[in-house]
């Protein structure tokens, strides 16, 4: 009896620090609001590359600095040639802008096709379907870059790209099981 009580202690001790672990996180970045140059913050700043995971993780690109009305275009720029287009915001009346690559289509169409290297398809129940054929872009350290459309101004902060984790393969594995994703790799 005393044994299952120190597994049981055990296993519940392994569970909390694993939500601990897991549920904390970094503070978010910040614009520096006494600067008044161009500057850009990403949110997080590290792009997970499991897909399951990346497809649920909203990537927020806040900036100041910038010439109101103009137009911002976010990259991603880095190894082995990595240059991909993610978003393309309007700046506002105050110089800053906000975009957020989440959940719309255009937005998981840039995780897909830039991230990712995959395609998207549709199944027989008219569901979309990331489907794997190549390598994603490589785990390592890149950079966003801002661009106006209608200046030279342009910013850049760090990014780490992720490889997946032991629970985004398994969380890959089971949207492979459900069709919510095809490894054709």
């Amino acid at each position: 009896m005393q044994c299952f009580q120190r597994l049981r202690l055990s296993v519940f001790a392994a569970v909390v620090l694993l939500v601990f672990t897991l549920g904390c996180s970094t503070a978010p970045k910040v614009l520096d609001r006494s600067f008044s140059g161009p500057q850009l913050v990403m949110n997080p700043p590290v792009i997970p590359l499991g897909v399951a995971k990346l497809m649920e993780t909203n990537i927020v690109f806040e900036g100041s600095g910038f010439k109101p009305g103009d137009t911002v275009f976010v990259s991603l720029i880095g190894q082995k040639e990595v240059n991909t287009s993610l978003v393309l915001t309007k700046v506002q009346a105050n110089g800053t802008f906000r975009a957020e690559v989440g959940q719309s289509s255009q937005a998981k169409l840039a995780k897909i096709t830039g991230i990712l290297r995959a395609n998207v398809v549709t199944n027989e129940a008219f569901d979309s379907v990331v489907v794997l054929t190549r390598p994603t872009i490589p785990a390592g350290a890149y950079t966003a870059r801002a661009t106006s459309l209608f200046s030279s101004l342009t910013v850049e902060t760090p990014v780490t790209v992720a490889a997946p984790t032991f629970f985004n393969r398994i969380m890959d594995g089971i949207a492979d099981m459900l069709g919510k994703i095809e490894d054709k790799r």
